[in-house]
């Protein structure tokens, strides 16, 4: 076999000339702040002075102690109500009270102080109302439009206004009358009314623009000012320090350099990626260089990868906890083998290492989940259960995520948002995997799902092939076990070999009566017809399973196999039967098949498969001895005839099959017990 040689085309090159200018174009236009620090460790770089004025940012623990803080002493709004206050004292004004009419004048005026000052409702005396926990130490009024801060102690609840009604009528009427008697007796107690009236809305209101419009920052460092020394450990002071020295300068000054250092830059980047992905593909499959379609959706999922990592970074880099890069992983192994999937997953992952601010993080998290996913989605793809490789996929992010945490120190968690978006992360894996279905159809690629739909016997071309060429469907079908025990002992696409096998004979149907495996019983079809005759017949069925894939639309992968499995043998039987009739050799073309050889270990496998199918049921002696010797005669065989000379097969890859071929035909033609006859007594006659 030797190896085939993939042109160096502009086939190959221009995608990935394509792929490297976009590349260079979307990389960042602005520098990174070049310095990795973490709390706790010391400070590695040179010493470290303000180069701009910068704001100190809060961290989001300090902003959120501030919300709780504001949260926990909230200041009650209460409206003043002039019109509670005339209505109460006109209808103590129209009380009569008998002897002490007199008095009427002090008890208005009373009662006038009292509302002067308000009586405030009594559902702002809670400690709160709903989600608001008060400030009990003042409140504020809004009278004539204005709101004034006032100390709860200044105005009285409907209790205190009791008191100061009693205190204030004990001062201003005589000692013989009796003033608790007199309001008891008169209802004027009753009548006191609350006048200032809690203002729920105006509340809530301004609580929320106080937590909303919380103030970021808490105070500036100048230009010149030390920001941390060489050595020194990064305290929790000086890590705010220096997240806010990075924010302030990848947001306003960025890069500061040369413009054309930073396009240089990118460009090698750009071309560093580029060229390790073709050394990958290269020696992952060198032959996905030659079917421009795979080739194509490759890049296209690896330069999605790219994309979609460098506007996640510059819209929010939280946003990258919630993008599935693990669904890129899944989209290569539709159509690729795991061999081409990870180192290309793999350098599909590298921006988030390059430009990310938490880069190292990201890229273990997202290349644990995507190696474990690769893995396991063999396992769990059907239906429901891809959720759960999306589960899984969760626990992984998960605890790398928590491991980073640990390191980092923290003791007590509470960024749950973060472990939420790691979970929509993972379920939108499961959501967007239907996709694979439009890049199958754009890029004319067939997935493996595609495979195992082609596999099912519903499918009405093979429904015609059982109904029309019973013994041809049989014979597949067994030739599909064979070959797919052959395929998973060297890492072959399984489904691929198994939808190949099915479909290999489809071509029988039109003549089926032709072929031996379908005769009616006491009929000879070639009785009659000449060797040249019979051959053109059997020939035909590959050129009539083409005309038949064509028709039903079955993919170019699996047309392969129609046209491979016989490559350019001859058929035996009627050529030598020629030959010993006396035919000329030079006039035998019409006995040799039409096909071509084969080029994939898959083809391969079908072809030695197909062969041993159909010669194994001719042995008269099925001993360990007599399969082996007829494993080794085929294979050598098609290797003289050479079909093999194209093929990308291995000489210990054939080896392997040639061994699963023959321990799979000995368990198909095993000895088999001879039971004992049971021996009837003989019957006495009386």
């Amino acid at each position: 076999m030797k190896k085939v040689k993939i042109e160096h085309t502009y086939r190959v090159y221009l995608p990935m000339a394509i792929l490297f200018v976009i590349l260079s174009v979307i990389f960042p236009r602005t520098g990174k702040f070049n310095y990795d620090y973490k709390k706790g460790a010391p400070w590695m770089y040179e010493t470290l002075v303000a180069q701009f004025d910068f704001p100190i940012l809060k961290t989001s623990a300090q902003l959120q102690q501030e919300r709780e803080d504001i949260g926990s002493g909230v200041i009650p709004y209460f409206k003043y109500s002039g019109s509670v206050a005339a209505e109460r004292i006109r209808l103590i004004e129209s009380l009569n009270l008998g002897r002490c009419q007199d008095y009427m004048g002090e008890i208005v005026d009373a009662v006038s102080r009292i509302y002067e000052r308000g009586i405030i409702a009594e559902a702002g005396n809670d400690s709160h109302v709903g989600d608001l926990v008060f400030d009990s130490s003042v409140i504020f009024v809004q009278k004539d439009r204005r709101a004034t801060k006032v100390p709860s102690s200044e105005v009285y609840d409907n209790a205190g206004a009791d008191e100061a009604l009693l205190s204030i009528l004990e001062s201003a009427l005589p000692d013989t009358v009796n003033a608790d008697s007199l309001c008891r007796a008169a209802g004027i107690y009753d009548l006191l009314k609350p006048n200032l009236l809690f203002d729920r809305q105006t509340t809530e209101l301004v609580h929320d623009e106080a937590v909303n419009y919380i103030s970021p920052t808490s105070g500036v460092i100048s230009a010149g000012q030390l920001i941390v020394s060489q050595g020194e450990i990064v305290t929790a002071e000086i890590e705010q320090l220096l997240d806010s020295y990075k924010a302030e300068y990848e947001n306003s000054l960025g890069y500061n350099g040369p413009r054309v250092l930073l396009w240089l830059g990118n460009i090698m980047l750009a071309l560093t990626m580029v060229v390790i992905l073709y050394f990958a593909i290269y020696y992952a499959n060198y032959r996905i260089f030659g079917d421009i379609n795979k080739y194509a959706y490759l890049l296209v999922v690896f330069l999605i990868a790219a994309v979609v990592a460098l506007i996640m970074e510059k819209v929010s880099p939280n946003l990258l906890y919630m993008t599935p890069f693990t669904l890129g992983a899944l989209y290569l192994l539709a159509f690729f083998k795991k061999r081409v999937v990870l180192p290309v997953y793999i350098i599909s992952l590298l921006p988030l290492l390059v430009f990310s601010h938490n880069g190292v993080e990201l890229f273990v998290m997202y290349l644990a989940a995507g190696i474990v996913s690769i893995y396991i989605f063999g396992l769990f793809n059907k239906g429901w259960q891809q959720f759960i490789t999306a589960l899984i996929t969760f626990c992984i992010l998960l605890t790398v995520y928590m491991a980073f945490r640990f390191v980092d120190g923290i003791k007590g968690f509470n960024d749950y948002r973060t472990i939420l978006y790691l979970f929509i992360g993972s379920m939108l894996s499961v959501a967007g995997y239907p996709l694979i279905y439009l890049f199958e159809r754009i890029f004319m690629l067939v997935s493996n799902s595609r495979l195992i739909e082609l596999c099912d016997s519903n499918n009405r071309l093979l429904r015609e092939l059982a109904h029309k060429a019973p013994g041809t469907f049989q014979h597949s079908l067994q030739v599909m076990n064979i070959a797919d025990a052959a395929a998973r002992s060297i890492d072959a696409n399984v489904q691929l070999v198994r939808a190949g096998a099915l479909y290999h004979d489809i071509g029988k149907t039109l003549n089926p009566q032709c072929f031996i495996e379908n005769e009616t019983p006491g009929t000879k079809y070639h009785e009659g017809l000449s060797a040249k005759e019979s051959a053109a017949e059997i020939t035909r069925h590959v050129p009539d399973g083409m005309s038949l894939a064509e028709k039903y639309k079955l993919p170019d992968v699996v047309k392969a196999f129609i046209e491979t499995h016989h490559g350019t043998t001859c058929t035996a039987y009627f050529y030598n039967k020629y030959i010993n009739e006396g035919g000329d050799p030079a006039d035998a073309d019409v006995f040799f098949y039409k096909g071509k050889k084969p080029v994939t270990k898959e083809q391969i496998i079908i072809m030695l498969s197909d062969t041993l199918e159909a010669a194994s049921r001719s042995l008269k002696d099925y001993s360990a001895k007599s399969i082996s010797d007829l494993v080794e005669r085929i294979v050598k065989s098609k290797m003289d005839d050479g079909q093999f000379e194209d093929a990308d097969i291995s000489l210990s890859e054939l080896n392997v099959v040639k061994s699963v071929l023959k321990s799979y035909l000995q368990q198909i033609y095993h000895a088999r017990v001879t039971y004992p006859k049971r021996h009837r007594p003989a019957v006495q006659n009386s």
